[in-house]
């Protein structure tokens, strides 16, 4: 009794301090800043420059922690995510101490901030963010600014990351790249996944305008890496790499790489520099690239390993990866799909991925947006290979959901039946109770969809006081 009593109380102070940290970093949300509709190209531009450099300004103050470890950078429309937890699991799987940072989180804070494959503990967790409260406090007195809720994120992962004596750091980018808070990272590798239209208000309406964002995170005299397929974007990258003296290695299907399979049981995927076939519990035909792209990043550093990391041990941490809410498999009979795919070219990818779990009785897709993304022409890839949709509403602090009724119109003009369940719980309950066992379920649309509807299976403090994204009951 006195155990399970000392454990229980050990389990609210985590929890505890988690929440403390939790709410200190939520208060900072202040809404989004709403540009001024005569500002130029120029003034966003210098907006965001000035942006960078108070936090370059901050991080010196505090000892410049992002210097104090080895970096891998990661960007992209699609893919970065995947590619990042990839590159991690390599590091670690190597033996190296490494951090991961993602964004955005789907359940929990700590998402953002993982250690060897773990979730950062929570009492370290809010060790970290106290610790930075202070210095924050102390830059104030001396007469700096406030940090943002976007620059507190970022000066906590490099802070905390320094702190916990990491040997590699991988960073995913947020949005864009050039002008991302996290390019204040000098990496020793960058990797940029793919070019695809998104975040069309602040990176731009065309590919080549978008992909100078992503090329902005291509470091002088420092290699990159990158997948991307479209000429008119890889034009824009290899210029860019060009101009900074930088090795650009370019990781094409059917010359460094093959997808051998893909399904429900993950994605085989022949090196051809190995010869080795790569094994990863991560589904969908597009991880194919997001492997190669992780293994050709970890041999391009090879030199700055004092213990190099072979393709037995590649294939070893690639088998070890595993990222919530992308092509997630969470149950099955019915099998459950969650994805968070938010723009066109991640839809197309998801449409294949969904293609590749083979033809199953019905499938009853679960489908909700924010706004600001486009999500009337998401609805309109997928909404075809569903023969019912449950239309719903996903949320976000200072976010709106979008338009739950024009999603609904867009998938009754494909002629599929169409349900709107404003709360994401209903609709995932509502979606599994018409199922049968040879039925699929995608819940797609948003990631703040996905981390919404996880709950059903995935407690959100459960996995904060087991340190993973899959607790055990």
């Amino acid at each position: 009794m006195e155990m399970g009593a000392t454990t229980e109380m050990v389990a609210e102070s985590a929890l505890d301090k988690y929440y403390w940290a939790s709410r200190y970093i939520s208060e900072l949300i202040q809404g989004p800043p709403s540009p001024k509709p005569s500002a130029s190209a120029a003034e966003i531009r210098a907006r965001a420059l000035a942006r960078l450099d108070r936090l370059r300004q901050f991080l010196a103050f505090v000892g410049n922690p992002q210097q104090q470890y080895r970096s891998v950078h990661v960007g992209g429309t699609s893919g970065k995510g995947s590619t990042s937890a990839l590159i991690a699991s390599l590091l670690h799987a190597g033996g190296y101490h490494t951090g991961l940072h993602v964004s955005p989180y789907l359940q929990v804070e700590t998402e953002k901030l993982q250690l060897d494959g773990r979730l950062m503990p929570a009492e370290r967790f809010a060790e970290h963010v106290a610790a930075l409260d202070g210095e924050i406090k102390r830059w104030i007195a001396q007469g700096g600014p406030p940090l943002t809720y976007g620059e507190f994120w970022v000066a906590l992962t490099f802070f905390s990351f320094a702190r916990e004596a990491l040997d590699w750091v991988v960073i995913e980018v947020g949005a864009g790249g050039r002008f991302d808070l996290t390019n204040v990272l000098l990496s020793d590798v960058a990797v940029i996944t793919s070019i695809g239209l998104d975040h069309m208000r602040s990176l731009g309406s065309t590919i080549p305008e978008i992909a100078w964002h992503k090329a902005g995170i291509i470091k002088p005299g420092r290699p990159a890496v990158t997948t991307v397929t479209k000429p008119d974007a890889l034009e824009v990258i290899a210029r860019e790499a060009a101009e900074t003296g930088s090795k650009l290695i370019h990781v094409l299907e059917g010359r460094e790489f093959d997808v051998l399979s893909t399904g429900a049981e993950g994605t085989r995927v022949l090196d051809r520099e190995s010869g080795m076939t790569f094994a990863t519990v991560l589904p969908g035909h597009f991880q194919g690239a997001n492997v190669a792209a992780a293994a050709a990043a970890v041999r391009a550093v090879q030199n700055l390993l004092p213990r190099r990391i072979d393709a037995a041990l590649i294939a070893r941490g690639i088998a070890e990866t595993r990222f919530a809410g992308r092509m997630e498999i969470v149950q099955r009979d019915p099998l459950v799909v969650l994805d968070g795919a938010h723009n066109p070219e991640k839809m197309e990818s998801f449409l294949q991925g969904a293609a590749d779990l083979g033809q199953p009785r019905r499938r009853i897709l679960v489908l909700g947006s924010l706004d600001g993304h486009d999500y009337l022409a998401v609805a309109g890839i997928i909404a075809p290979i569903a023969d019912e949709v449950i239309v719903t509403a996903p949320s976000a602090q200072e976010r709106t959901s979008g338009s739950t009724e024009a999603i609904a119109s867009v998938v009754r003009a494909s002629g599929k039946p169409v349900e709107v369940i404003p709360e994401p719980l209903d609709a995932i309950d509502a979606a599994l109770r018409r199922a049968q066992a040879d039925d699929h379920i995608l819940v797609t649309g948003s990631l703040y969809l996905v981390g919404a509807v996880r709950e059903r299976w995935y407690q959100s403090e459960a996995i904060v006081l087991q340190g993973t994204c899959w607790p055990t009951a």
